[in-house]
């Protein structure tokens, strides 16, 4: 008969009941012994090898003599001992080529030099503190859910990371005493990006207040840096760019022809979200950001990922999506599709003022112009539509005047975004850089106006009611004008028409 006397147990430690893991000796000496050689992981320098030692190059000018502390992130609990999957913070796989769910608990530390005495003359010598792969007669190598290559697979080794990244590699044990080396002596001075790994950011606010430089740390100059950072796509980040753009294309071709099956479906908004999202998964790492399948009324509200409604024949169906490839780069995308394949008189109507307000803000997307200068332009074509129909009490001049702004009741969201490794990307750029920053070749953005016209708005007419268009493209800036990226996808209604009517043949 088994001992079932009540242990007292801490609630921390309670999720472990359901393992029963076994712990003798005999186990565990059988479990790390009878190993073959491990497979080689065939790691090769990635592409993005020169690209990255030329991000860090950059970053660097701007912070001599700063220790700049950069990390991938930690596991995030999803429920219980599950997490989500992982995604390394942004600023940390711009500058060390990771992607897809590489490497948790990782930490990139850009070490002060001697001025120009850096990798490639930088003013800093790069290093990676990462977790590498444990060896076989450790606990780890079985028990640790974690890291343990039982549960997760075989980790990279310091030497894989090194040949991978081009940067060195070192056991994140070390990261402690790193990161304290120096500081608050020789004028030495450390910054992290706050938000993306609390642990880490504790361990740098303790050794500041160790050394007695905590007031004079600024993280945000950091984190607005490395967002600045991504402001202008170099090559690699172009190409990454065109790629999940492309696979975007595809993953609206398979909604078109899941249109039928979502009319069947009693949540027909879900089969078109899972049509998309199976697609991203399949042809990239997974979606940018919560797939938006808003029909009819829905589609007048903007951010729509609840998705649980119907598609009815007659309605629009507006599909807001963007895969992201294994680099993280992501695609943003907008169609509102006519569910029956061809628009309606007054679908029709709303829907060409806002390509006309998109094609207007195209027409100013070029070198020298303002960001801004994209939504204004955007703005005047949607305030003399809604003049011309009747809606504004107002003209569309006085609408358009700071202190009127009525047109903006059917369109509250701004014209345009940056877009890159966030679907929002370099969101913590100062705003001369960005709302009234100059337009350069290799900024990437959105272009995507709208119109919304709530079912219960009793300022326009009951035609209008329930019907939400936004058409949104991905546009490269180019030397001399732009690019629209998603071109692939067609915008003019009846080009819409005819590409529908193909995909449903």
């Amino acid at each position: 008969m088994s001992d079932t006397t009540p242990v007292e147990q801490k609630l921390e430690d309670r999720g472990s009941n359901r393992s029963q893991r076994p712990d003798s000796q005999a186990f565990k000496d059988f479990i790390t012994s009878g190993w073959g050689p491990r497979a080689d992981l065939g790691v090769t320098p990635d592409r993005a090898v020169p690209f990255t030692a030329a991000r860090r190059e950059r970053l660097s000018a701007r912070f001599p003599g700063t220790r700049l502390v950069l990390p991938a992130g930690a596991l995030k609990q999803r429920s219980n001992d599950t997490d989500y999957r992982f995604r390394p913070h942004s600023a940390f796989a711009h500058l060390t080529g990771f992607g897809t769910d590489q490497e948790p608990d990782a930490v990139l530390v850009l070490h002060p030099t001697e001025e120009g005495a850096g990798d490639g003359g930088s003013n800093h010598h790069a290093v990676l503190y990462v977790r590498p792969l444990a060896p076989r007669d450790t606990e780890e190598f079985y028990a640790d859910a974690r890291y343990g290559e039982f549960w997760v697979g075989a980790r990279p080794s310091l030497d894989d990371v090194t040949t991978a990244t081009g940067v060195e590699a070192r056991h994140v044990d070390e990261l402690r005493d790193a990161l304290a080396k120096d500081l608050g002596a020789d004028g030495v001075r450390i910054l992290v990006i706050a938000e993306a790994d609390d642990e880490i950011t504790a361990v740098v606010e303790a050794l500041r207040e160790e050394a007695g430089i905590a007031e004079e740390a600024s993280d945000a100059d950091l984190a607005e840096a490395t967002s600045e950072l991504r402001l202008v796509k170099d090559e690699l980040e172009i190409e990454l760019m065109r790629e999940a753009v492309a696979r975007t294309a595809e993953g609206f071709e398979a909604v078109v022809r899941s249109l039928p099956r979502a009319v069947g479906h009693r949540r027909g908004e879900r089969v078109i979200e899972t049509t998309f999202d199976g697609h991203a998964r399949l042809e990239g790492n997974t979606v940018g950001y919560e797939t938006i399948a808003a029909a009819g009324e829905h589609a007048t509200t903007l951010h729509w990922i609840t998705n649980d409604g119907q598609v009815r024949r007659g309605e629009l169906v507006l599909v807001d999506a963007g895969v992201e490839v294994d680099e993280l780069y992501t695609a943003d995308i907008t169609r509102t599709l006519p569910v029956d394949g061809e628009f309606t008189d007054v679908q029709r109507r709303i829907y060409t003022a806002v390509l006309d307000a998109a094609d207007a803000a195209f027409a100013v997307a070029k070198p020298g112009a303002r960001f801004r200068d994209i939504h204004a332009a955007a703005m005047e074509v949607i305030a003399a539509r809604l003049e011309e129909w009747g809606l504004l009490p107002v003209s569309a001049e006085e609408s358009l005047s700071p202190e009127g702004q009525q047109h903006r009741r059917w369109m509250v969201h701004g014209t345009s975004h940056h877009l890159g490794l966030d679907v929002h990307d370099c969101a913590q750029a100062r705003r001369e850089m960005y709302l009234d920053g100059v337009l350069e070749p290799g900024m990437v953005f959105t272009i995507e106006p709208g119109l919304y016209f709530k079912a219960d708005d009793l300022a326009v007419p009951a035609e209008y009611r329930g019907i939400g268009v936004r058409i949104e493209d991905d546009v490269l800036v180019t030397a001399d004008g732009n690019e629209n990226l998603s071109a692939a996808l067609p915008r003019r209604p009846e080009d819409v028409e005819a590409w529908m009517a193909g995909l449903r043949d």
